[in-house]
């Protein structure tokens, strides 16, 4: 299957977003800006810059729906290149994905307990063993954040897996738009059981039940189909600036549902395609540059390691320079990012290669 570029150099954005969020929001979390300062141009334009550095940090996490988005997207793309191909054996996709997930998923629990330089927030005890498993929303309110609360990614993702097979036999009947209003539907619905009729710990809601995710994956299948129907056009409004606008344009609205119980269930649906246009338009811009084009797509296409390995760490080092000027911070984020996207680029390399190796070796005793 050929891999597209910008959705590697997308992923590879939305997981640099991710990690720089947690390492701000650690460093920033008790922070205050200076006043703003509004006496000539040079303090003007350092305050405007202040608070425009500020709200975009801010918005980090809404790269989590970015990844949720691209994950629907690039799993009905090679799925549905496999389907003509043939019948699909259900069997062993889903081995190749637990082969492809829980791997390096291990390897991750493996690295926090060994490592230096990690935050340790809270002590390793009985319930690693539901959290090596994936199934940290089982006491959802102990387990979810466990250790390291980036992992909770994980445990959702497992889900849209184990259903992944009817919602594709869903998408490939009904089409495009109707699986896609059928995937809004169900999540908005049960978002409005969990948040309004019968309010449930919010980490539900945040993706320990998956469906209250299907939004976002949902518009990642269908984009994943009409990027099979017409390449050329979807890429032209995602690449070439058209998404990015309508995406800068409507940000401030999908904002706005922040604000109230009712609005609130479709904000994680809302933020996350709007960042979603954002962070596509400009990977449409890098792919132009074959340098960086190469670089961050690299990263994209190791970000499963970086996404499981980076937050102990950054919460570590932000513990330990929040008196450093905002500018420091920022020249500390760009080495502490690239070791960072290194380091997992090797884990998850070494890691698929190991278990490539171990696969190969089995085959022939099954022969």
């Amino acid at each position: 299957m050929k891999r597209l570029l910008w959705i590697d150099i997308s992923k590879g954005l939305a997981i640099l977003f991710v990690a720089y969020f947690h390492f701000f929001a650690t460093y920033f979390q008790h922070g205050v800006l200076p006043p703003p300062d509004w006496n000539n141009i040079a303090a003007s334009t350092l305050t405007i810059l202040r608070l425009a550095w500020f709200k975009i940090s801010g918005l980090g996490f809404h790269a989590v729906g970015v990844f949720i988005i691209l994950s629907g997207w690039t799993l009905m793309q090679s799925t549905l290149r496999r389907a003509e191909t043939g019948k699909i054996d259900w069997g062993a996709w889903y081995r190749a994905r637990s082969l492809r997930l829980y791997p390096m998923y291990w390897v991750a629990h493996l690295v926090y307990l060994v490592s230096p330089f990690v935050a340790r927030l809270e002590p390793v005890d009985d319930r690693i063993i539901l959290s090596l498993l994936g199934l940290r929303f089982i006491d959802i309110q102990m387990n979810f954040m466990y250790l390291n609360a980036a992992w909770w990614y994980f445990s959702m993702l497992i889900q849209f897996y184990v259903i992944f097979p009817l919602l594709f036999w869903t998408a490939r009947r009904s089409g495009p738009w109707l699986f896609l209003l059928i995937g809004c539907a169900a999540g908005f619905l049960a978002r409005y059981v969990l948040l309004v009729l019968w309010p449930q710990n919010g980490l539900w809601v945040l993706g320990g039940f998956a469906i209250c995710r299907l939004p976002e994956f949902a518009l990642g299948m269908s984009l994943a189909m009409w990027h099979t129907q017409s390449p050329a056009r979807l890429e032209w409004f995602l690449l070439r600036g058209a998404g990015f606008v309508a995406g800068l344009v409507l940000y401030p609205a999908a904002l706005q549902l922040y604000h109230g119980l009712y609005p609130y269930i479709f904000v994680d649906f809302a933020t996350g395609a709007c960042c979603m246009l954002e962070i596509v338009g400009i990977a449409g811009f890098i792919s132009l540059f074959q340098g960086p084009a190469k670089l961050f797509g690299l990263v994209g296409l190791y970000s499963y390691g970086l996404y499981l390995t980076h937050q102990p760490y950054v919460i570590w080092l932000g513990l330990r320079i929040r008196e450093v000027p905002i500018w420091i911070f920022l020249l500390i984020c760009i080495p502490t990012l690239a070791v960072l996207s290194a380091w997992g680029m090797v884990l998850e390399k070494g890691t698929n290669a190991l278990v490539n190796k171990l696969v190969s070796f089995r085959k022939p005793a099954r022969d």
